[in-house]
């Protein structure tokens, strides 16, 4: 900022001037002069503007510019649902009730001989029977819809010398994800743990699962029943659970019949990759390939059994690309009985001719509305 100073004139020269000017009028009442000068009241001016600028400055950013926006009057949205609050603290948008609240949705996947996925069918390929009594298949769909998806990874201590394996599966089974997907980790040996909560970021998962480290024994029904609990706030209608794990559990509080009640209610997929040894001395373990593939076939899921770890990454992919590719059949009952019994659902195929005998992987049954 440029100074601004008054000089007063002090020469000799000027002295005399002034006091030679002063004798040679006539007398002139006295007058006082002034105290606030001209130039006293500009240097007065500038002070205030400096000490003005200053306070700004020291309660302003010259650089953080706040511009009042001007109004706009916005038309007006159909209001959204309610979030709702989880136990985590995060919020999860409860879904909008269906019109149609009887249309039951099947989702089926059909393989060849050997376990090849079969696509290209048609609505005219399938049959629809709730108990003895044939359904008209109303809705059909073929499409790769988003999915909400948990991993259920074994970090029990049996999992020490397969546990790198295991992780690489993972990323591979994410491998075939869809950018609209959803996920969660959970991974369990006394107990479950939930180690990342819903995202879109297949990173976040990788992240948190280097930290995972083999140790203590197998709660794996305690984590079913947590996993099949946290899709309550899923987003999508579509859900399944991946399971990773190397042997039955021995050390859960939930039964075996409790978690199959469970799943038979929670229109959840369930997939599961059981990594066993054949001659393995425990109850639990011989008994763990069954255990698998009784939970998952109640959900329309498959579990798959392999022996090596090497063929982990193989079956994850397979698995990934098994969710992208299934049908799903939508039908109203015929005959609606609103007593929250259990309904058996049986889907027949009818497949071109040429084909060989394919495989048809189905839930097989819901409970009915109570009210």
């Amino acid at each position: 900022m440029a100074r601004v100073a008054c000089r007063r004139s002090s020469s000799p020269k000027a002295q005399d001037r002034r006091s030679s000017s002063v004798h040679s009028r006539d007398p002139i009442p006295t007058v006082r002069k002034n105290p606030f000068s001209p130039c006293l009241l500009l240097l007065a001016f500038f002070a205030f503007v400096c000490l003005s600028f200053t306070a700004m400055g020291q309660t302003t950013d010259v650089n953080d510019v706040h511009v009042q926006p001007r109004e706009v009057e916005k038309p007006k949205e159909s209001p959204k649902p309610d979030p709702v609050s989880t136990a985590n603290g995060l919020s999860a948008r409860v879904r909008p009730l269906k019109v149609d609240v009887d249309l039951v949705l099947v989702p089926v996947t059909i393989t060849d001989p050997m376990n090849r996925l079969v696509t290209g069918l048609d609505k005219d390929n399938f049959q629809l029977f709730e108990g003895n009594a044939s359904q008209q298949i109303r809705t059909f769909s073929a499409e790769d819809a988003p999915v909400s998806l948990g991993v259920i990874f074994d970090s029990s201590g049996s999992m020490n010398t397969k546990m790198d394996r295991a992780k690489e599966a993972v990323i591979e089974f994410f491998k075939t994800a869809n950018p609209q997907d959803e996920f969660f980790m959970i991974t369990f040996n006394d107990e479950p743990d939930e180690i990342v909560d819903f995202t879109n970021s297949v990173d976040d998962i990788q992240n948190r699962l280097v930290f995972a480290v083999p140790r203590k024994r197998t709660a794996l029904l305690d984590a079913i029943y947590m996993g099949i609990s946290k899709m309550r706030h899923a987003k999508y209608p579509k859900k399944a659970l991946l399971i990773i794990s190397d042997g039955g559990d021995n050390h859960s509080r939930y039964t075996e019949n409790e978690i199959k009640s469970l799943v038979k209610e929670a229109d959840v997929m369930i997939y599961a990759i059981g990594i066993y040894d054949r001659y393995a001395s425990a109850v639990e373990e011989r008994l763990g390939p069954q255990l698998l593939s009784d939970i998952t076939e109640l959900t329309g899921g498959r579990a798959f059994t392999i022996d090596n770890p090497n063929d982990l990454g193989d079956v994850a992919t397979k698995i990934g690309v098994e969710l992208r590719n299934q049908y799903v059949l939508g039908y109203r009952p015929s005959k609606v009985v609103r007593d929250g019994k259990w309904r058996k659902i049986k889907v027949k195929l009818l497949p071109p001719k040429g084909l060989p005998p394919l495989k048809v992987y189905a839930r097989t049954g819901y409970y009915a509305p109570a009210e």
